[in-house]
């Protein structure tokens, strides 16, 4: 991913915490040259040596699949919030562009055994369902549902070996033009161009 110095970031921490606000993303491996992508649920976990794993799974009928362990490398794709700039919104005589947050992360893919994509499964349902009122758990789910899904997918983990991210959120912009951009955000109508405004508070630390 090309990124500008203005906007690349390479805290990990950081990082981090923006994949698991974001961790619906996107897996890319290639079949015979061509690029092949599934959007899903992801999980960002460490393991006790300290490195960094993303976890996910496939429909079995998703070919895709079959081509983990045979890519030398997959890319996983993040996306944050994002909304087209205008050059009204600056002082000075500009052109539009459009922001956004994107994390790009690299690492060899394989396929997961059956107690490694039970336990992927179980943190995944902790983490989307542990804060609700009535949580559907692993435990909860009954062996015959569990035993049946299990046939329907396969698992895989990729290890972290490069990410790129970038946040290009007007920070090559005097402060005037990026408070205004700010302001003119809340006023649109999406919601994505209001949390993209946030986040552009966040990096300044603009209240």
């Amino acid at each position: 991913m090309f990124i500008p110095k203005y906007f690349k970031v390479t805290a990990v921490e950081e990082i981090e915490d923006f994949i698991q606000q974001h961790s619906f993303g996107t897996i890319v491996t290639t079949k015979e040259g061509r690029p092949i992508a599934t959007h899903i649920p992801l999980l960002l976990e460490k393991d006790e040596t300290d490195d960094y794993y993303i976890t996910g799974h496939v429909a079995y009928g998703n070919p895709q699949w079959r081509t983990f362990e045979k890519s030398k490398e997959a890319l996983v794709m993040y996306q944050g919030p994002h909304a087209y700039i205008s050059s009204s919104w600056y002082r000075d005589e500009n052109v539009p562009t459009w922001n956004y947050q994107a994390v790009h992360v690299y690492g060899k893919v394989e396929i997961l055994d059956q107690d490694e994509l039970k336990k992927s499964l179980t943190n995944l349902l902790y983490k989307y369902e542990s804060h609700r009122k009535d949580p559907i758990l692993w435990d909860k789910l009954s062996p015959s549902l569990l035993e049946a899904e299990l046939k329907g997918i396969v698992g895989f983990r990729v290890k972290v070996q490069d990410i790129q991210a970038a946040y290009k959120l007007s920070q090559n912009h005097n402060e005037d033009d990026y408070k205004n951009i700010i302001h003119q955000l809340y006023e649109e109508k999406e919601l994505e161009s209001h949390q993209l405004a946030d986040a552009m508070k966040k990096i300044k630390n603009l209240k």
